[in-house]
């Protein structure tokens, strides 16, 4: 039996339809100048973003906070299917650029009759003493990113 890890840790899925393709949810989520106007929770903006859309290509982002605070994060492709699904391995890095949180974010694009049935499913883990407080914020943040993608696919 396998021994329950003492790591705060935090696994989330979400589901929404988008009034749009499945291609335009892709290219959202893959080309760096869609990317970077949705990705991170409400009054975050993406100061760089690089996205080599590929598996074993690296995706690369800095969130600003609005306290000013700068919040890198670096993934890996696991899974590159257009139109369909992708996946990354990540870390949220700190200001040393050591892994605060790792985990992976699996994404399934699945068309509804015109529209975009979007599956997203993520682990993560943490480590420090303010990692449980990240971790809680997961489902906030992931859901003000959404809201953020549904907003810029209506442009």
């Amino acid at each position: 039996m396998k021994k329950p890890s003492s790591t705060p840790h935090r696994e989330l899925y979400i589901s929404r339809v988008y009034d749009a393709s499945r291609n335009q949810v892709f290219r959202a989520w893959t080309e760096v100048e869609h990317m970077c106007r949705w990705w991170g929770p409400k009054d975050f903006t993406n100061h760089s973003c690089e996205i080599e859309g590929r598996v074993g290509g690296r995706l690369s982002i800095v969130m600003r906070g609005p306290d000013g605070q700068d919040y890198p994060m670096r993934g890996t492709f696991t899974e590159f299917k257009v139109p369909e699904r992708l996946a990354f391995d990540f870390e949220a890095l700190d200001k040393e650029d050591k892994a605060v949180l790792r985990g992976r974010l699996t994404l399934i694009l699945a068309d509804e009759g015109g529209k975009t049935r979007l599956s997203l499913s993520t682990y993560a883990e943490g480590d420090g003493d303010d990692a449980a407080q990240k971790l809680a914020g997961m489902e906030t943040g992931w859901n003000q990113s959404l809201e953020r993608l549904a907003a810029t696919l209506k442009i």
